[in-house]
This record gives C-alpha cells, structure tokens and sequence, in this order.
C-alpha cells in the first residue's frame, strides 16, 4: 500500500536548481506539527472547511484551512490535536506534547495513553515553476476524484495556494493525506497521518 495515494514523478534532470538562487531556499515557507493531548479552541483559527467521523466508538474532526489544518482524533477519553501550519507559535500551551518542522523527508511515531498510536510521515519539496504547475492541476483533478477537502484561495500578495485533505476510514484506524501548495516558491507540502487503535491489553 503506498504511502501517499498521489505521487510526483520527477527525474533528477527536474530538480537541477541553477546556483545563482539560494535566496529562495532560504525564504522558502516553512511548515511545522505541533501536536497536544487535548482540544484546541477552534477561535485560533480561520475554519474554511470541516470533516467530521465518528466510527467504531472514536470520534474525528479535521478544520480545513488556507495553507493549514488541524486534526482531532478521540478515542475513550483520550484526545489527540495534530496542527500543521507555517507557524504554530500562537497555539495555546495546554497539553503540548512536542512540535516538528516540516523539513524534507520525516516519519515521527507518539502514543497517547494505552490505546492510541499517531504515525506521521512528512515530505515537503521545492519544486520549479513548470513542475509546480502541473502538480497543482493534478491534484486539484485528484481531490475531485477522491471527493477530498479542498480549498483555492489567493493571498493579499496575490500568490496562488490550495490545501486537499483526504480521509479514509476503517476499523481500528483512520488515515489523513493532507497536500498544502504554494504558488511563491513552488512549494508542496504532502502529509500523512495514520491514527491506530491498539488492542485492549489482557491480564495474564
């Protein structure tokens, strides 16, 4: 099963990167996770879009917003927040568990309580305006497909961005691919995010 149900296909002829342009490496945006052991107030954000679940005795939320969103997974009692945004900074300090800069390639495991395990895998590229372009087309084709979340949107600097979220959902886990594009520097930020429940453990 692969990861990502969307995948870029680039030869390494495609990430030949001139070096007269470092500078855009270094003003790139950077994106990171935070994640909590409680709910977060929704009044931290700017809410454009919701999913909501409740199956086989948890419940999920996902908030969809520009270039952002934010996760909530519950399960007897036991709350889990996942944040991935360009700054989360500003989040409240109640039950902050750790924070992850989005940088390159990057798995991270956590479990919350006895029962609950988050896996989070992160891949964030840089990537030249052409590639950029046709990757936003396809998966705004995906997202249509898929009948995933998605949101366009044009910042005050006029520059172009869509953020997808993709949920599926089974019996023991439910899995997020979120995808957050941005038109200024080519950017494409593609997660995943598998909450499992563990089996009850049994006395001996």
């Amino acid at each position: 099963m692969p990861l990502f149900k969307y995948h870029f296909s680039l030869s390494s002829q495609d990430y030949e990167i001139p070096m007269q342009i470092p500078e855009k490496l270094v003003e790139q945006p950077t994106y990171s996770m935070a994640l909590f052991r409680a709910a977060i107030h929704p009044e931290f954000f700017d809410i454009e879009d919701r999913i909501d679940v409740q199956h086989n005795g948890y419940d999920f939320e996902a908030w969809l917003l520009k270039g952002s969103h934010v996760l909530r997974f519950e399960y007897e009692g036991t709350c889990v927040t996942e944040v991935i945004a360009p700054d989360t900074d500003d989040l409240p300090e109640r039950g902050h568990v750790t924070s992850l800069v989005c940088a390159a390639e990057r798995d991270h495991e956590q479990e919350f309580g006895d029962r609950i395990t988050l896996i989070n895998s992160m891949q964030i590229e840089l990537l030249p305006e052409h590639l950029f372009g046709d990757s936003y087309a396809e998966l705004i084709d995906f997202a249509a497909e898929s009948n995933a979340k998605i949101i366009e949107y044009t910042t005050e600097d006029g520059i172009q961005g869509v953020s997808i979220l993709d949920v599926q959902r089974f019996r023991e886990e439910l899995h997020v691919q979120s995808y957050h594009l941005n038109a200024k520097h080519g950017v494409v930020l593609r997660t995943q995010s598998i909450f499992e429940i563990k089996p009850e453990a049994t006395n001996a």
